[in-house]
């Protein structure tokens, strides 16, 4: 699955420390997420895309393979 964390975050202005904190995850985890390997809970992934007041589909792109 691929996903805008960095490219939203980015235009944010919200380091990953900052995001990690506020998810409750380690930096590793936001990093991972962004390099695509590892994919959220979908706890996490709504509580991203609820941060950054956007949909889950917003942030997360499903790509079957």
């Amino acid at each position: 699955m691929k996903n805008r964390i960095e490219e939203i975050r980015n235009i944010k202005g919200i380091r990953q420390e900052e995001l990690a904190k506020l998810m409750g995850v380690s930096r590793q985890t936001i990093s991972s997420l962004e390099n695509g390997r590892y994919n959220p809970s979908i706890l996490l992934a709504y509580k991203i895309a609820n941060y950054f007041g956007l949909t889950i589909e917003d942030v997360f792109i499903f790509e079957e393979e």
